[in-house]
């Protein structure tokens, strides 16, 4: 009695691979077949399979029982899905050989999850973040072609930050600009999260960029209890406040100074130029502040330039690493990264004069009337 021993493919598997045309129904994914290439083909050919007897002695080759079978695939081309070379096992995981990659919209889609469950990254863990840095590299990996359409001009809304929202501002762009060493970068990250852990009790609203050819304008809306505990004041126990909100947007101004497209990445120069409040509901404060009041950081950054031999005007560079079909995904000189979606093709900044300066009491007292006394005149 003969013991057949195939050397390096079992003849069932051959068997399987010769059953119309190799195709694999079980595989669920896109991937649909599993070619043998013109290559696999001259391997069996050329390779000889033995039977062996009892004693272990080799026999006659044979070859021809594979004949007829590797006559069935000779015509199937090397090029197409999957090409099995002669070291080739039969047992593996079909579907672990799937190269099928998600496309841009899924990646986009992916992020903008993370964002919107995370307050824009405001709340997202350490996991989430790493997530959300994975994805944005898939996208900054494709070729510029694929990466690159459309007009970076116009209004967009900030969806997702890896860092504080406010950073996305020319105004500590620039002030991490002025940061010479790594250890002063450090102490300003530093800086910034005390800054927002400080403003905990303000609600941050809209986070936007106004882009034009030649500037840049950032508006930063944000409210904030306006009427503290009652009962630190008065022998009420009511433990709330009263529904009054300071209301505002700090709106930073910056030019681009020079504007260049290096090896898929659009880089923007930035000078800063002014900070100021907008739509400020704080009587009295809303009169300074439509005459004129700014912060007029230019002047005074030439000022110190001036008087401060060691000291220039800060340029932060602003890189642009992905924009298309709307989405903008940005990074600043230390690489935290912010995304943008385009809600508007205008580069004019918002009006905020229609905001009263009362502390929203007009609106109080309008929702007092509409639910309660329905007085009308």
């Amino acid at each position: 009695m003969k013991i057949f021993s195939l050397l390096w493919v079992p003849i069932c598997s051959l068997e399987w691979i010769s059953v119309e045309a190799f195709t694999i129904s079980s595989c669920s994914r896109s991937l649909n077949r599993c070619t043998v290439g013109s290559s696999f083909v001259r391997s069996v050919k050329n390779n000889k399979l033995y039977s062996l007897n009892e004693d272990g002695s080799e026999t006659d080759a044979v070859d021809e029982e594979l004949s007829e079978i590797t006559d069935s695939v000779v015509e199937v081309s090397s090029d197409e899905t999957i090409v099995m070379e002669e070291d080739t096992e039969f047992d593996v995981d079909v579907e672990e050989l799937s190269t099928t990659s998600r496309s841009s919209s899924e990646v986009v889609c992916e992020i903008l999850k993370i964002g919107a469950a995370s307050d824009r990254g405001q709340t997202a863990t350490l996991a989430e973040h790493n997530a959300v840095s994975g994805l944005i590299g898939e996208l900054e990996s494709m070729e510029e072609e694929d990466k690159f359409e459309g007009d970076s001009t116009g209004t967009w809304e900030l969806v997702y930050s890896s860092t504080q929202l406010f950073r996305s501002s020319p105004f500590f762009m620039a002030g991490r600009a002025v940061c010479k060493t790594q250890e002063e970068a450090q102490q300003y990250d530093w800086f910034c999260d005390m800054h927002r852990a400080a403003l905990a009790i303000s609600t941050i609203g809209k986070v936007r960029q106004v882009v034009s050819s030649n500037r840049i304008v950032s508006e930063f809306e944000v409210k904030a209890g306006a009427v503290p505990f009652l009962n630190d004041f008065t022998p009420f126990s009511y433990s709330g406040g009263l529904p009054f909100a300071i209301e505002g947007a700090i709106v930073s101004s910056a030019d681009i100074a020079k504007s260049d497209q290096i090896s898929g990445v659009l880089e923007w120069e930035l000078y800063m130029d002014t900070v100021e409040i907008k739509g400020s509901n704080i009587p009295l404060l809303r009169r300074l502040l439509d005459n004129g009041l700014k912060l007029a950081s230019r002047n005074l950054g030439d000022f110190l330039e001036e008087t401060i031999e060691s000291y220039s005007n800060p340029r932060p560079v602003f890189r642009t690493t992905y924009m298309k079909e709307g989405i903008r995904i940005s990074r600043d000189q230390d690489g935290k990264m912010f995304v943008y979606v385009k809600v508007s093709d205008s580069v004019e900044p918002k009006d905020y004069s229609s905001s009263s300066p009362d502390l929203g009491l007009t609106k109080l007292l309008e929702g007092i009337n509409d639910t309660f006394t329905k007085v009308y005149i």
